[in-house]
């Protein structure tokens, strides 16, 4: 295990220092692209967080008091 893990780490080494030119860019059309995603992220971890939180509360939150009954004494 220890030498297929050695292995590995060295093969890995190996290729992270291999440099090959990149015939790319970025423009600012991905820059906006990437800011996005990472709103919407941002949005979609809040909005999840909210939905969890308010079953979390209705499940160990006090429960209504029917009409007509007697509500139990604070304390």
């Amino acid at each position: 295990m220890k030498n297929t893990l050695r292995c590995m780490a060295l093969v890995a080494a190996g290729l992270a220092t291999i440099e090959q030119p990149v015939h790319a860019y970025l423009d600012p059309g991905s820059g906006s692209m990437l800011l996005q995603i990472l709103l919407g992220g941002f949005a979609a971890i809040g909005v999840a967080t909210k939905l969890l939180w308010s079953r979390l509360t209705a499940r160990f939150g006090r429960k209504p008091v029917k009409p007509g009954q007697r509500q139990p004494p604070a304390g």
